[in-house]
């Protein structure tokens, strides 16, 4: 599966710059993309405005392949205080990943 990149702008986007990455979303969808890589390495000051981006994101891919890369210390820790840790390709914390069986009672079926 071939990803396509979405580059977050400057520092970070602001709540200004929202509407606008979720259309350029939508259009990379529409034009046939399988899956969206958020390039966040270029945020240097993550704040809530970063955070509800990447919320807005999300929502407008609709359930559609979405991952953030290149986000630094701080962004990762408010994207795990938000809740949206699954956007880093993460497990949240005491949830395993996808997949993964906790133990094997006898008569469950293979996976």
């Amino acid at each position: 599966m071939e990803t396509t990149r979405l580059v977050l702008p400057g520092s970070g986007p602001a709540a200004r710059d929202t509407a606008a990455l979720c259309a350029r979303l939508a259009r990379l969808y529409d034009d046939g993309a399988a899956a969206v890589e958020c390039d966040a390495s270029a945020v240097t000051a993550p704040d809530l405005a970063v955070v509800e981006a990447l919320a807005r994101l999300r929502l407008a891919a609709r359930g559609r392949p979405l991952r953030v890369t290149g986000a630094g210390p701080a962004l990762r820790a408010l994207l795990h205080l938000a809740g949206l840790v699954q956007l880093l390709g993460e497990a949240e914390e005491r949830e395993p990943a996808g997949g993964v069986q906790e133990r094997v009672e006898p008569g469950d079926p293979p996976l």
